[in-house]
């Protein structure tokens, strides 16, 4: 079993592939620098790289 995603990550997560899908892909370092781009509060690296991963997860399924 995986870990599990809070509210935060997945609400924000689904907020950025609907407005920035194009740019985003299955591959995880991709992900990551279009979301410290794209990301609107200042958060940690922790943060960031769940959202990633999280983000590249969609992808992968929504492809």
């Amino acid at each position: 079993m995986g870990r599990i995603k809070t509210r935060l990550i997945k609400r924000l997560a689904h907020q950025l592939v609907k407005v920035h899908k194009p740019k985003l892909s299955t591959d995880f370092t991709e992900n990551n620098k279009v979301i410290s781009n794209y990301f609107s509060m200042p958060a940690s690296k922790k943060l960031r790289n769940c959202i990633s991963g999280y983000v590249t997860r969609l992808m992968k399924i929504k492809e």
